[in-house]
């Protein structure tokens, strides 16, 4: 990649010691005791709001910097995740009142897109940021549209996306950024697990050896199922996890054959926000990380023990 985003303190250090490239630096708020760690491990940093941008200028005076701006638009279908939603803390959202510290910053970030692949939609929510913004931004330097267009998805019209970005970029004057996240990883990646158990309560049920609680929070906080491929065929089982938790479930998915005990199964898309946010919820053993090898060899990168779950705790 040409650089990283980030969250957080954490998120900019590893970015720059493991990514290099352009650096980045995002948070919805720091604290005194992190700023200077976080300018000294970034190329640009990008304030939440005025009012950090204001506590921090004499600190940031040097670094390129930029505010994150809410067009009040958004394409996520989730209360929870949508930067848009009534009262957000996510940016600032008056024309002008940002004009009046621009001359602090040289960009804007605008993070509006989730999981968007409706190209219209994109151009849609664009249209409505220049409208709005418009004046502000061709006195900017860069803009970064955040994350959240998958353009990686089958179809999407990378054409058409090009050819709006490079308009964008060449009626504003300014440098325009993305941050692939999901897009970049999406099929990257599988959870693999093992059948353990299997009995019938009105419908066949198969418990494999994880836990959505500890090892795909995403699926339980959005009420998702998880992606099984081909997920097609005469039986029909539900896969839950093996925490204590009596939601554990993956989701109910199609097989050709009965599911039994010993079975392998792998679960899609495992890339993303499985490995930041998995945890020690029963105890349960975290799943190693491997590469399977263009020559289909599985390298292990690291397993995770009992020790791992100790240290963790205190």
């Amino acid at each position: 990649m040409d650089g990283t985003t980030s969250s957080s303190l954490y998120e900019v250090k590893l970015g720059f010691e493991k990514f290099g490239g352009e650096t980045h630096a995002y948070s919805v708020a720091y604290s005194e005791n992190e700023i200077d760690e976080v300018l000294a491990n970034c190329d640009k940093i990008i304030f939440n709001s005025i009012g950090q941008l204001s506590r921090f200028k004499a600190q940031s005076e040097g670094k390129i910097r930029g505010l994150r701006v809410n067009p009040q638009v958004s394409t996520s279908d989730f209360d929870l995740a949508d930067p848009a939603r009534p009262f957000s803390r996510l940016g600032e959202h008056d024309p002008a009142v940002i004009e009046a510290v621009l001359d602090q910053v040289s960009g804007f970030m605008f993070h509006n897109n989730c999981e968007n692949e409706d190209f219209a939609r994109f151009d849609e929510m664009l249209t409505v940021i220049e409208e709005r913004f418009g004046p502000l931004i061709e006195r900017l330097d860069w803009v970064s549209l955040g994350g959240g267009i998958h353009f990686t998805g089958e179809s999407y019209p990378l054409e058409k996306l090009a050819a709006r970005l490079k308009g964008f970029a060449g009626k504003y004057g300014v440098q325009v950024y993305l941050e692939p996240g999901e897009a970049a990883i999406t099929g990257a990646a599988t959870l693999e697990v093992t059948v353990l158990d299997t009995l019938n309560n009105g419908k066949d049920l198969a418990i494999v050896d994880s836990s959505i609680e500890a090892h795909m929070l995403d699926l339980l906080i959005y009420r998702e199922n998880a992606k099984i491929l081909p997920d097609t065929g005469p039986h029909q089982v539900m896969i839950c996890g093996k925490s204590c938790l009596a939601g554990d479930i993956f989701g109910e998915f199609s097989f050709e054959e009965p599911v039994k005990v010993g079975d392998h199964l792998s679960i899609e898309n495992a890339a993303g926000y499985t490995m930041v946010k998995k945890n020690w919820f029963n105890g349960v053993r975290m799943p190693a990380i491997a590469i399977r090898e263009e020559n289909g060899e599985i390298r292990t990168v690291r397993e995770f023990g009992y020790e791992d779950f100790r240290s963790a705790l205190s």
